[in-house]
């Protein structure tokens, strides 16, 4: 059984269908670099996952539990939808943390909120919280950012935020990690050191989907790469096969383009 089964996932806005009857599946440990230029629908893809968009057609289901069926129009609370993105993990190309908040705090927040909610925690509260704080800084390490732990966002250079914001993302434990564009808005040195980062996160079999448009990453690290144009799936497969040899002239063109820039 596949860990994840995206079937036949449509999405519209208006009169335009963004996603057209998008399939695929991976195993636990497996890394998908999807790739495809601006438009295509990649980063809409990612939302759907994560329900943050409601696709309008098709499935999602993780470890044999199904999440999304546009088939079943009944309502769900928002807690439902909160339980259901716990799967997913998403890191933002903007980064997205608070600013309000220090780095350790950006960490322990989405975790704490949670815990909040249990109805031992006001009489677990000083364990739990410890539990919480110890996780985020251990992350935080794993992140070379030991001695980050109380700066503020914008103390942090972006390599560093979007460090955070990896850490925050595998703080609640995903069963997939999501990554959309996650050097886009960074500079070549800066995107090296995210880069590490995940290709680190694979070492450890890290289960992941990477919006990308690092081809040389895409093909090193995925074991899977899918090509996306105008809200298809063009191709998908071995990453050497998909970005080296492509079967489909779309994809051919695709990759001509980028290694011009």
């Amino acid at each position: 059984m596949a860990m994840l089964e995206v079937k036949h996932i449509e999405k519209h806005f208006g009169d335009t269908k963004v996603l057209n009857d998008i399939s695929f599946s991976l195993e636990q440990g497996d890394v998908v670099s999807i790739i495809g230029s601006s438009g295509s629908g990649k980063t809409t893809l990612l939302r759907c996952l994560n329900f943050l968009e409601r696709a309008d057609g098709g499935s999602i289901a993780v470890n044999g539990e199904t999440l999304f069926n546009a088939g079943d129009r009944s309502a769900q609370s928002d807690g439902e939808i909160r339980k259901r993105r716990l799967h997913f993990g998403l890191v933002f190309q903007s980064f997205n943390l608070f600013p309000q908040y220090t780095a350790l705090k950006n960490v322990m927040l989405a975790k704490e909120l949670l815990a909040r909610e249990q109805p031992d925690f006001k009489r677990r509260r000083k364990e739990i919280l410890n539990e919480i704080e110890h996780q985020a800084r251990q992350l935080l390490i794993q992140m070379g950012l030991a001695d980050r732990m109380s700066n503020y966002p914008h103390q942090l250079s972006g390599g560093q935020q979007q460090r955070v914001a990896i850490a925050r993302a595998l703080a609640l434990e995903p069963d997939i990690l999501c990554f959309d564009e996650p050097t886009s808005a960074l500079d070549p040195e800066l995107t090296g050191e995210v880069l590490r980062v995940i290709r680190e996160l694979a070492e450890k079999k890290t289960t992941m989907i990477i919006v990308t448009h690092e081809m040389a990453f895409a093909r090193d690290v995925a074991s899977h790469v899918i090509f996306m144009d105008n809200g298809y799936i063009v191709e998908q497969g071995d990453p050497v096969q998909v970005i080296e040899h492509p079967k489909e002239e779309r994809t051919r063109q695709f990759l001509a383009h980028y290694a011009q820039k």
